[in-house]
């Protein structure tokens, strides 16, 4: 997989194509939730594969960490590494900017993958468009 920090406007509509067909139509989050104020000043990252976007993510700077948010793979590409792939590259963004400490929201079933990738839960559970978040962070 290629992946792209978005600079051109056909590559924001792909990543938001692929947020789409995993969050919105996949698991049933309401468009608007989705696509939101943040996605405008966000660094946006999409994967392709053979030129067809197929994974998808935004990094926000926060205080003083980078925050990994709207990560996705689409269904039928999922299970080759593409997560990880994407995970690296948006670590990469935030230390490159010149951040040590990554943070994200994982959804509950995800909580096992991150921690595989050395980040650590430091929330209770929660709810965020209806679906059971924790948030995690890793010193970079």
């Amino acid at each position: 997989m290629e992946i792209k920090v978005v600079e051109m406007n056909e590559e924001k509509q792909d990543s938001y194509k692929v947020r789409t067909a995993v969050f919105v139509d996949e698991q049933n989050v309401p468009p608007e939730h989705e696509l939101d104020e943040h996605d405008e000043g966000a660094i946006h990252l999409v994967g392709y594969e053979n030129d067809t976007p197929v994974a998808a993510s935004r990094v926000r700077f926060l205080n003083d960490y980078g925050k990994l948010e709207r990560i996705c793979v689409l269904k039928e590409h999922r299970g080759k590494h593409f997560g990880v792939e994407m995970i690296e590259k948006m670590e990469d963004v935030i230390q490159r900017a010149g951040y040590s400490k990554a943070k994200l929201n994982a959804q509950d079933h995800a909580i096992a993958f991150y921690e595989r990738l050395n980040y650590r839960p430091v929330s209770d559970v929660f709810m965020d468009a209806g679906i059971p978040h924790v948030t995690m962070i890793k010193e970079l």
